[in-house]
């Protein structure tokens, strides 16, 4: 999609808070000498070349759009089995394989959880034991019902989650931008018109881990702070869920993606 010249060279810089509230929340930033990683693939630290896939409908074929684009393989999964995926498989090439679930998660040196809330308890936890799990979600009471720790605001669907997978390293991201738009809004690294997304998480590490990867497919990225706190700051009904990636006022989902940069983002988040 985008060409390129000589090898990659990654640097992530994580711009230090300078005060105490989230408006000061790190930017993460990345900048390399670019590979054309569109046009060649350019993998991720060596041995994190495999994204497992646990959910493929709007977000998790679109994550997995990019990601092969981006030269990672990725092995799709959904619950109505692997042959509702073939078409999908198809389109994504030999880079692509359809699974079930355990299998995904088995497979994946990084997985992202894409399904609905109601069914978290699905997601499989021994092969996630010690995996860095990107999680999608987000609670919507009429599909998911009701949630009495996310009625009173105990708790957030991320932090179930992780209670459900308490050997793996939950990162929250994707679940702010309508999927047209993560599609549309992708740009090489350095390039001036370049997105970012939020993330959210507990672990340092694994947050690098998914940085690295957001990088890859074409994005920049916000730390808002750990799953309690940053978690809830970009959730349906904040000033930094959806709407800003949108080109005006109204129901973003009908309307084009724009790009919203990093700093535009930290401020939104704040």
């Amino acid at each position: 999609m985008y060409g390129g010249a000589d090898s990659a060279a990654l640097v992530v810089w994580w711009l230090a808070p300078t005060g105490g509230n989230l408006g000061d929340a790190p930017v993460i930033r990345t900048t390399r000498r670019w590979s054309g990683m569109w046009a060649a693939g350019w993998r991720l630290s060596p041995g994190m070349t495999t994204i497992g896939l646990i959910g493929s409908g709007h977000i998790g074929g679109t994550v997995a759009r990019l990601a092969v684009a981006a030269g990672h393989d990725v092995v799709l999964s959904n619950s109505r089995g692997p042959e509702t995926l073939q078409e999908l498989v198809a389109e994504l090439g030999p880079g692509a394989r359809a699974g079930t679930p355990d299998e995904a998660a088995r497979a994946g040196d990084l997985v992202v959880v894409t399904i609905p809330l109601k069914a978290y308890r699905s997601v499989p936890v021994e092969p996630l034991a010690g995996k860095v799990v990107i999680d999608t979600n987000n609670y919507y009471p009429e599909r998911d019902g009701q949630f009495a720790e996310l009625d009173d605001d105990s708790t957030t669907s991320s932090e179930l989650l992780q209670h459900h997978l308490p050997t793996s390293r939950v990162v929250k991201a994707f679940n702010n931008i309508y999927f047209a738009h993560l599609r549309s809004l992708a740009r090489p690294s350095g390039a001036a018109d370049r997105s970012a997304l939020a993330i959210a998480g507990d672990d340092a590490a694994a947050k690098a881990t998914v940085v690295e990867f957001l990088d890859t497919i074409g994005y920049d990225a916000v730390d808002a702070g750990s799953l309690a706190e940053g978690g809830r700051r970009f959730q349906p009904g904040t000033p930094a869920y959806g709407g800003m990636y949108a080109a005006k006022d109204g129901n973003f989902w009908e309307l084009p993606g724009v790009p919203f940069d990093a700093a535009s983002l930290r401020a939104l988040l704040g």
